[in-house]
């Protein structure tokens, strides 16, 4: 085999192979655009690897035959997308996450929720893992035993491609989970690999003693230690493999260039059944290297790239959602037009939650001044809380700034959501408590850790607050759904065998009907968080400085306020003021003299004249329209 270089010669090759193969000028044009970049990736990833070139000719053919087999409605959707780059920055963007079965029983009652999803005025489907997954434990689907068959219990493939097909005629993108850094350990692929199958001995890390895994586990950490201590599980025959998280996830190999080709074509498969946006999980852990963290490593940058750049051949229209829960630096790092488009902003997620439980706005107003910049070309999905715990991840060095100590304020944190601190509101429930570390995460659904389970006065004000904040902040604002009608926790996932044991099940729950039929009701906690929720969906979407990422700090000079300015057209802004306090606080008219004193309440069209100040009540929040001076 001939050895991967960098030369020209190899790319032009290349080229000629598809203009043997009969690819049709508009791929060839996506090929002359982005086989470079992935030649040069490919370098760098496999350059000292005998099969790369081999490998990188493959994908490319790879790419060749999917967009030959691409339906002529997702091409058209692709040219659409190349014309408006910025789609997803709009300010109609909104998103809407659910597991299909809690939700709606399978992928027909997803369909038949369609009108529904309209009227909340969802652009953005995000339907949580729904591919063939061991039974019993799957870890929530995120044990993928499948990538091109769906479970048989919510539906199938053609059901899904459908669905899709269905969703884009209403206007709505579907989101899909792609597990990349491991499968189950019944996938096909895990199966050969322990078999010793030729082709498949290195799909995975595999070792027969311990002398690696001892190596390796010197400088990794421990993700589940309730199910596995360490990074890697033996197997029935003595040997050790990596499994990050569960014992039945096995972390893929992605130093063989073999798995980068069957990941690709994983990923143009769900591309061609319709799927517009793939949520890139667990991006940080997919590459290793003996002697650090494995997490965030640059050959993970560079892989996610290679990905991204086959997609744009093959899949022009699709984007990348980054999925990654660690330090703020590091989560920014993925965010890029040619990496992932999109990301969850995890920072602002959880210090919403922080401000909320100290009634002070400041090292949330940190985040958003210092740490929401983003590259031209991409966005932040902003949410209050999503399927997964909540941890801590602001920066020490930032709270050290204002004050706080990080490990002892995140004890402090922890303790307030799961009701052991003095003062607290919140009916959270701990997930995977470590007592030899401290270390801990919270769930909970919206409504109960904001004080709405125990009947907290502030509760349903905080959940609007919340959800306000994610909406104004910029990028696609994300709900979880059932949130909107106020949904407490589900307790009974202790009963279920199968979940028992994840106390993240307890805000996972089932729809929760009732509160869908109260949702009209002003009499319920139901109908006034969806009333007040709907208004401020509404006035979003009529609103365009709420378009695009860009944010302008401003200071309210009130601790419990987070304040910001959302720069809009002819000298216009949007300021958005927010008091996480329980009292009401005032901004005086001296810290707005920058402003025009006439100014808009957005979202109850009254005049506001800010030469008098502003006054917040409890848990408040203004979008005011505005005029600098």
């Amino acid at each position: 085999m001939t050895q991967l270089n960098p030369g020209p010669r190899d790319v032009s090759h290349i080229l000629g192979d598809l203009n043997s193969a009969g690819a049709d000028r508009e791929f060839l044009a996506h090929a002359e655009l982005h086989l470079p970049r992935l030649h040069e990736l490919f370098v760098r990833l496999y350059g000292e690897r005998t099969d790369g070139l081999e490998r990188l000719a493959s994908v490319v053919d790879l790419a060749r035959r999917s967009w030959t087999e691409r339906p002529r409605a997702l091409k058209a959707l692709d040219r659409e997308r190349d014309s408006t780059p910025d789609w997803f920055e709009s300010e109609r963007m909104l998103g809407g996450v659910c597991y299909v079965d809690r939700y709606a029983g399978g992928l027909s009652g997803i369909r038949d929720q369609i009108p529904y999803f309209r009227e909340l005025g969802l652009t953005y489907l995000h339907l949580m893992p729904l591919f063939e997954s061991p039974e019993g434990n799957s870890d929530g689907g995120y044990a993928v035993s499948s990538y091109r068959a769906v479970n048989p219990a919510l539906g199938t493939m053609a059901e899904l491609a459908s669905l899709a097909a269905d969703l884009r005629r209403a206007g709505i993108s579907l989101v899909v989970d792609f597990i990349f850094n491991h499968t189950s350990n019944e996938h096909e692929w895990a199966k050969k690999a322990v078999a010793g199958e030729p082709g498949y001995e290195d799909f995975y890390l595999i070792y027969p003693d311990r002398e690696m895994p001892d190596a390796f586990e010197r400088t990794t950490r421990e993700i589940f230690p309730d199910d596995h201590p360490g990074s890697f599980v033996q197997l029935d025959d003595g040997r050790w493999i990596w499994a990050t998280f569960y014992h039945f996830q096995w972390d893929l190999n992605y130093a063989n260039p073999a798995v980068f080709e069957a990941m690709a074509g994983e990923m143009l498969f769900l591309a061609n059944q319709g799927v517009e946006i793939l949520r890139m999980d667990a991006v940080a852990f997919i590459w290793k290297r003996l002697g650090t963290t494995c997490e965030s490593l640059p050959e993970a940058h560079l892989l996610l790239q290679a990905f991204n750049a086959v997609l744009r051949m093959a899949a022009p229209g699709l984007l990348f959602k980054s999925e990654a829960i660690v330090h703020p630096d590091e989560v920014i790092s993925y965010v890029s037009p040619d990496e992932c488009q999109i990301s969850y902003n995890p920072l602002q997620m959880a210090l919403t939650w922080e401000a909320l439980a100290t009634r002070d706005g400041r090292l949330l107003q940190q985040a958003l001044d210092r740490r929401h910049a983003l590259p031209d070309g991409t966005a932040w999905v902003n949410y209050v809380r999503s399927h997964d715990d909540i941890g801590w991840t602001f920066a020490d060095e930032d709270a050290a700034e204002l004050g706080i100590d990080g490990y002892p304020h995140r004890r402090f944190l922890n303790d307030f959501y799961v009701g052991r601190a003095d003062g607290t509101f919140a009916r959270g429930v701990p997930f995977q408590e470590n007592p030899r570390t401290g270390d801990a995460r919270v769930t909970g659904t919206t409504a109960s850790l904001a004080g709405v389970e125990a009947g907290d006065a502030g509760g349903e004000d905080r959940v609007i607050l919340a959800h306000a904040l994610a909406l104004s902040t910029g990028g696609i604002p994300l709900l979880y759904l059932g949130d909107e009608v106020a949904q407490l926790n589900d307790y009974a996932y202790a009963d279920r065998a199968a979940e028992a044991g994840d106390s993240r099940w307890v805000h996972r729950p089932f729809r929760p009907e009732q509160n869908y039929a109260e949702r009209t009701d002003a009499a319920t906690p139901a109908g006034r968080v969806f009333s007040r929720l709907s208004r401020l969906l509404a006035v979003r979407r009529a609103t365009p400085e709420f378009a695009g990422n860009d944010l302008i700090a401003f200071d309210a000079r009130v601790n419990s306020v987070v304040a910001f300015l959302r720069p809009g057209e002819s000298g216009f802004s949007v300021l958005v003021v927010a008091n996480v306090a329980d009292s009401a606080v005032e901004i005086d008219a001296l810290t707005l003299s920058g402003l025009a004193p006439e100014a808009l309440d957005l979202v109850t069209g009254a005049p506001v004249w800010l030469g008098a100040g502003v006054t917040l009540g409890a848990h408040d929040l203004r979008w005011l329209r505005v005029r600098t001076r």
